[in-house]
């Protein structure tokens, strides 16, 4: 995953640009676009629901119920070090709640944490079930998670990318 600030600034006119390709290509492509906005930006950010509904020929409604219903969209930039938890049964079997409840409460007595990993965003099955607890951090995969390693693989994302921890923003190191 790219950490926030590697995500240009949202500019309306390039944004269009690339959303008029996607319907150009599609039909009823109001998702598509959402995600390709997304992809760029690295959140769809407020002033893109105008424009998805007017180059979908839809409704700002419709834009924003799309928007609200898929839980990998997201309106506000992501965190610098996205952590992800499982939270489908299987790992949930193996300490997940108990892991989510921990992380939660390191992330509430470590405020820079927080700030860094954005607390915890649930994923639902990320396939690993033999190791759970599973969970993602920065983009890459953890078995057998534990409150340990989650932090221990954020101390190495903010190394390898360069995010400060005085601001959690990348000082543009390469991953």
């Amino acid at each position: 995953m790219t950490s926030r600030s590697a995500y240009p600034q949202w500019n309306e006119q390039e944004a269009q640009a690339c959303l008029e390709a996607v319907v150009r290509e599609h039909d009823g492509p109001v998702l598509l676009c959402l995600q390709a906005l997304q992809e760029v930006y690295g959140h769809v950010p407020p002033p893109a629901v105008a424009l998805v509904a007017t180059l979908c020929n839809v409704s700002r409604a419709d834009v924003t119920g799309v928007l609200s219903f898929y839980a990998d969209l997201r309106t506000d930039p992501p965190p610098a070090i996205p952590v992800r938890l499982c939270a489908a049964e299987a790992c949930q079997a193996l300490g997940g709640r108990a892991l989510a409840a921990a992380w939660q409460q390191t992330c509430r007595d470590d405020q820079q944490l927080a700030q860094d990993t954005g607390v915890d965003e649930p994923i639902f099955c990320l396939g690993n079930c033999a190791l759970g607890p599973a969970a993602m951090v920065d983009g890459q995969l953890v078995g057998r998670a534990t409150v340990e390693t989650l932090r221990a693989r954020v101390v190495h994302s903010r190394e390898a990318t360069g995010v400060s921890e005085a601001t959690g923003v990348s000082g543009g190191g390469a991953k």
